[in-house]
């Protein structure tokens, strides 16, 4: 009896390392870290803000800017984007005035009661139905011409008259105007060169005047968006 239990346990005793090393798998080798999500969120967005910098196509590259941030605030492409950002935007709102003030203009050039005529015009920003057109002309045989056109009576003016003109915030100058003598609801500014030449570097022009009817009124308008190069000068003859 005692023969057969010590031969029992010696076969027990023989097959535990074989157990053991079935039963522990190989230990598995160490995978590569994996890189942080903030090394890669946002990188396609950010390649593309990138591009559209340096086209200086900044009211595209403004909103995905600003949507990297958004999404991705601990990010390193958020990072990079912010030391950026408040320029691009500034630009984008910059170059968005310019053309909005830029539409604002409407220029025409041809022939007209014989001669070449080149002008440039803009309505204040009142409603519709009383808005007034501030023209600048320049004929080849008229010569240069700055004045307001109407759409109801005219305006209040004698043989000659002033109006008060503000250059931006600067204090209203007083100029001289005379109604044409062709009847037409217009009112000409006789100092059309001072004019001209206060008007490249202006963003808004108020003009007091008092119309037939209406009484006085001021009109503003924004000629920020003037293009010189659209209203060329003319050789007269």
């Amino acid at each position: 009896m005692r023969s057969n239990s010590r031969a029992l346990a010696l076969v027990l005793l023989a097959a535990l390392p074989v157990a053991c090393s079935r039963s522990t798998p190989p230990a598995a080798a160490p995978a590569a870290p994996a890189a942080p999500a903030a090394d890669t969120q946002g990188k396609k967005e950010l390649e593309l803000y990138r591009q559209l910098q340096q086209e200086k196509s900044y009211e595209l590259a403004a909103p995905i800017g600003a949507e990297i941030v958004a999404k991705y605030p601990q990010s390193l492409a958020a990072k990079e984007v912010q030391e950026t950002l408040a320029d691009t935007t500034a630009k984008a709102t910059a170059l968005a005035t310019r053309r909005r003030l830029e539409r604002l203009w409407s220029y025409q050039s041809g022939k007209e009661s014989g001669g070449t005529q080149n002008t440039a015009s803009i309505y204040s920003g009142d409603s519709t139905e009383t808005r007034v057109r501030l023209v600048l002309r320049r004929h080849s045989a008229w010569g240069q011409s700055v004045y307001l056109f109407g759409n109801g009576k005219g305006f209040e003016c004698g043989k000659s008259c002033t109006v008060g003109v503000r250059f931006d915030e600067q204090p209203a100058k007083r100029m001289k105007a005379y109604l044409p003598e062709t009847g037409e609801p217009a009112l000409f500014i006789s100092d059309d060169k001072a004019f001209l030449e206060r008007l490249g570097s202006t963003q808004k022009i108020a003009i007091e005047v008092v119309e037939k009817g209406r009484g006085p009124r001021t009109l503003v308008f924004e000629v920020g968006g003037f293009e010189s190069d659209k209203f060329p000068r003319l050789k007269k003859g």
